[in-house]
């Protein structure tokens, strides 16, 4: 086994409050030590290892959890784009422009695209991904899509009831079936997570119940999309049914905040979502004062968050949503984890695996102080530099 220490750290984010100042656990001038893929210590400066990063003063913090994107999907919707920012409204029935897209791609295509977008994120911070699939909306494409997502990570969420496919406009309960039979047990060997999209043009509370309920049997854990184009019984039926996470959550009632507040299904913002289809924001302050959990991800897609950018959702929640930078940053981090169920993510402390990210700055806020500014100097993903700004 070799060990990795990063000393000389200015300021060190842990997010273990045992380590460090406040909810974050913030330390100052300190080192930290990788070893075998997890960190083995966090202490004062001039730790010893078989190998040692200088990080010159500046700011280390917990890797990014994303944990909700789309990262595997061919085709382009810059012109869907361009005509909502001239006024047209977002529908979700985009979503089959970019299956017929997917569905005409090939293994290879489709895996060296999520590739492409994969390094992308790394080069901004992001150390873990959930993906969905959804861009099929068919048995064998699905699958493909789901195969080609578990290559680039183990949280992999099985989307086939995203929206109805036009093949089954005249008999929706028909594809419900066919997602909840035949594509399930197609999909769930690759799976970790079902999702489905409670929404007016997608599915129906009754036959998202149907879907998880289904995946739940498969041995598969719940998320949602939920609330993002009205107020609706997306965020209701996830507390309902204990999933880990109900997504977008942009139009929520007092019932449903006190249900996430009330609940353990943690609320994850999609911010970048909202600025794209210029929805309002969430309500974030509401939520957090009615002690809910909360997380912000990406949403990387093709129609509505076409970005890896993690330090731009923290820019807008920030911005956008009054929450404090501390608590963006752990909603991108910590929350992420909570969002997917992993102990071992979000954090830097002892057991943790080894992901980490070294600004080119001496704090995080600089994700809203200085927006759109790449920021990210090195990217450490289970103790291994996966992405660095210039050679160390």
């Amino acid at each position: 086994m070799s060990s990795l220490a990063i000393d000389n750290i200015g300021l060190l984010v842990t997010n273990d409050p045992a380590l460090g100042e406040g909810p974050l656990g913030k330390r100052r001038d300190c080192s930290l030590v990788f070893e075998d893929g997890v960190v083995v210590a966090v202490g004062a400066a001039g730790a010893l290892a078989d190998e040692a990063l200088d990080a010159g003063g500046r700011c280390v913090i917990p890797g990014f959890v994303d944990s909700h994107t789309h990262l595997v999907f061919a085709g382009d919707r810059a012109a869907e784009f361009a005509a909502r920012m001239a006024g047209a409204e977002y529908e979700a029935g985009g979503i089959r422009v970019t299956a017929e897209a997917t569905r005409g791609a090939g293994a290879e295509t489709l895996r060296e695209l999520a590739r492409q977008r994969r390094e992308e994120g790394l080069r901004a911070g992001i150390t873990h991904v959930e993906i969905k699939s959804g861009y099929g909306l068919e048995t064998e494409a699905e699958r493909r899509c789901c195969e080609v997502a578990a290559e680039l990570t183990d949280d992999v969420t099985f989307l086939g009831a995203h929206v109805l496919p036009a093949e089954f406009r005249a008999d929706p309960d028909a594809y419900v079936e066919l997602v909840r039979g035949p594509m399930l047990d197609a999909c769930a060997p690759f799976c970790r997570w079902i999702d489905a999209f409670c929404e007016v043009g997608a599915f129906d509370a009754d036959q998202c119940r149907a879907v998880l309920e289904a995946g739940r049997s498969a041995g598969l854990g719940l998320r949602l999309h939920g609330n993002q184009l009205g107020q609706g019984p997306g965020v209701g039926l996830a507390v309902e049914l204990g999933a880990a996470s109900v997504d977008h959550c942009t139009y929520l009632g007092p019932a449903d905040v006190e249900a996430l507040g009330g609940g353990e299904t943690v609320a994850t913002f999609l911010p970048a979502t909202d600025f794209s289809t210029r929805q309002p924001y969430p309500p974030a302050r509401e939520v957090l004062a009615a002690g809910a959990t909360v997380a912000l991800a990406t949403n990387t897609n093709p129609g509505s968050s076409n970005t890896t950018s993690m330090g731009f959702c923290i820019a807008l929640a920030v911005r956008e949503m009054e929450m404090t930078v501390d608590e963006a940053l752990w909603a991108a981090t910590a929350g992420g984890a909570a969002a997917l169920r992993r102990a071992d993510l979000g954090r830097i402390s002892p057991g943790a695996r080894a992901d980490a990210v070294v600004l080119d700055a001496l704090s995080p806020v600089d994700f809203v102080y200085r927006p759109g500014v790449p920021i990210v100097a090195q990217t450490f993903v289970g103790g291994e530099l996966r992405w660095s700004a210039a050679p160390i």
